[in-house]
């Protein structure tokens, strides 16, 4: 069974969902969005946020030092970097605090394509993830029609994002990645929706294992 994230939680009610639905991670968007947290409001999330799921902090080009500083007072565990965070990047940020990395590749771009063959064929990377998204940053799907090569390559343990929800999860997880991402897919109205979080971990802890 894949693992599951529930991202995007910005009220002490989403926290609330997830401590009863239990996904193996949650994410706090810092990045420019309608989910995105500042740092104090994270720290009171993370105070509520019960053992054992993982927060992950979603960032794009944010200075290092802001994520290390994040890492290092345990607001996050995880650093997941959505903009052009290149290797150089990631080998400073891990100087900073050894903080791991999931790394998001937009298959939805040709650069994106070539970079996630490249990974699957072995290439260096220091992320400890990636995460395969369309990189429209709207929750899109992408073509996942060369997800079996890629999945089955070399790349370091991979999320799939992007068009998940209560209805395509069993199907994503068909694909046999590490992780699946959800963020609207677990909304209604804009706003985390209990019923589908709780469903949706319900249906990743039901899915096939990888």
């Amino acid at each position: 069974m894949p693992k599951i994230k529930i991202c995007g939680l910005s009220r002490e009610a989403d926290i609330d969902y997830a401590n009863e639905a239990a996904p193996d991670y949650i994410g706090f968007v810092f990045a420019p969005s309608k989910r995105q947290v500042s740092a104090a409001q994270a720290e009171r999330l993370r105070a509520r946020l019960m053992d054992g799921i993982v927060p992950v902090g979603v960032f794009v080009d944010a200075p290092s030092g802001d994520i290390a500083a994040l890492h290092c007072a345990g607001v996050i565990a995880v650093a997941q970097l959505h903009g052009g965070e290149d290797e150089a990047y990631i080998e400073r940020l891990k100087e900073l605090c050894a903080v791991p990395v999931i790394k998001a590749v937009k298959l939805g771009e040709a650069a994106g394509r070539d970079e996630a063959a490249r990974l699957a064929r072995g290439g260096a990377t220091r992320a400890d993830f990636l995460l395969f998204d369309s990189g429209a940053g709207s929750g899109a799907p992408f073509d996942r029609s060369a997800l079996p090569s890629l999945l089955s390559g070399k790349s370091p343990p991979v999320f799939i994002a992007g068009g998940i929800s209560v209805s395509t999860i069993e199907e994503i997880a068909n694909y046999q990645p590490f992780g699946v991402d959800v963020s609207s897919g677990a909304e209604t109205g804009g706003v985390k929706d209990r019923g589908k979080v709780l469903r949706l971990v319900k249906a990743a802890r039901l899915s096939p294992r990888a």
